[in-house]
């Protein structure tokens, strides 16, 4: 079963790396925006206020779902010891690829194998520390991404007010006392953004770590109005990692251009030289590490039909704002995004060793 799933997972990746060449942070050209825009003007849906996420069926991992998808583990894996007592909230990214709406249904069988396989690739790395909930959401498609418009705001809002509707369930869930990790990619990671900004007071002590990937963060503009530090080190608890990765010569202009034309969070200009880069592979904040301290790259097999952990392939630098990926890079398949991009890969790249990362700040905040 998980190698059909695999397959499936590969053919999902060519579909968002074409997607996301022209949809992320506003990519393309006014023939694209035409193309990829959502039809006619965004309206609210009947039921638009949040659902009531005490029902499990909106929820595509949960520890009481039967087959959780958030278990998943490479083939030939050995689960390393019990699981720890953090409760994870992870919110995927963009899966709903179509124009004819702002904001996907709850439950919409084209992006259903999406979701499910984007939970198992990327959630999946912190089932070492806890159990992991991670919400269904009418999530904006990804057109809502082409413009800076009322529509796409309007989207944006209202995906943003199903995952803090979760939120509130997971915190319910998970209890007063259990430490909390959270994490996200792409428009999941721009929602944990906001989740930070809005809710980090509830948090308390309780957080292990932040896991904003796949969206930038200025440590002078943004940062501060999120109530959490950056990850300056290893060991560090209550505090946000991020990274972008790009291949060796990185191109981010395309993708930095827009961001840094936008409204900052805290105030003042962004710039590149101060998006936060927290090196995945060893836990610093602006460090490079060389493929042999990489505990393992999720790659494929030859035949794309299952997903092996391989240690010791890819390596990683921190280079003004960027991850730059280096080592031996496996053949990951034709899904590498404009300008060098490895946006697609920002958790396989590096799936051991975000799981060993994971593991550590929770033995540091427990001690």
């Amino acid at each position: 079963m998980y190698a059909r799933r695999f397959l499936v997972f590969v053919t999902v990746l060519t579909l968002l790396a074409v997607v996301a060449a022209f949809a992320f942070f506003q990519w393309g050209g006014q023939a694209l925006v035409s193309q990829g825009t959502p039809k006619g003007h965004f309206e609210q849906p009947a039921d638009s206020a949040p659902p009531a996420y005490a029902d499990a069926g909106l929820w595509l991992a949960r520890p009481d779902i039967a087959g959780n998808p958030a278990g998943w583990l490479p083939d030939g894996y050995a689960a390393d010891g019990a699981a720890g007592q953090a409760a994870v909230f992870y919110i995927h990214p963009t899966t709903y690829l179509r124009t004819d709406r702002w904001n996907a249904p709850y439950r919409d069988a084209n992006s259903a194998s999406r979701d499910d396989l984007f939970v198992r690739s990327q959630a999946s790395a912190f089932n070492g520390v806890g159990k992991i909930w991670a919400p269904r959401y009418r999530q904006a498609a990804y057109g809502a991404f082409l413009l800076d418009s009322e529509d796409a705001r309007q989207a944006l809002d209202l995906a943003y007010r199903d995952v803090s509707a979760a939120f509130d369930e997971f915190l319910k869930q998970a209890g007063r006392d259990r430490p909390i990790v959270l994490a996200g990619h792409s428009q999941g990671a721009l929602h944990l953004i906001r989740l930070l900004r809005e809710r980090h007071a509830q948090l308390g002590n309780r957080l292990v770590a932040a896991y904003v990937v796949g969206w930038p963060i200025d440590t002078v503009a943004d940062l501060p109005a999120l109530g959490v530090p950056a990850c300056n080190a290893p060991a560090d608890t209550g505090c946000v990692l991020s990274w972008m990765t790009f291949g060796d010569p990185p191109n981010p202009q395309v993708l930095l251009s827009q961001w840094q034309d936008a409204d900052s969070l805290a105030g003042g200009e962004r710039q590149q030289d101060q998006v936060l880069c927290v090196n995945p592979i060893t836990g610093k904040r602006d460090d490079a590490a060389p493929a042999s301290a990489n505990p393992g790259t999720l790659v494929p097999d030859a035949t794309f039909t299952s997903a092996s952990l391989n240690p010791g392939v890819v390596g990683a630098r921190c280079t003004r704002g960027l991850l730059i990926a280096d080592g031996m890079l496996p053949a990951l398949g034709p899904f590498v995004l404009f300008g060098n991009n490895y946006h697609v890969y920002d958790y396989a790249l590096f799936w051991g060793a975000i799981r060993e990362d994971a593991r550590r700040r929770l033995t540091a905040w427990q001690r």
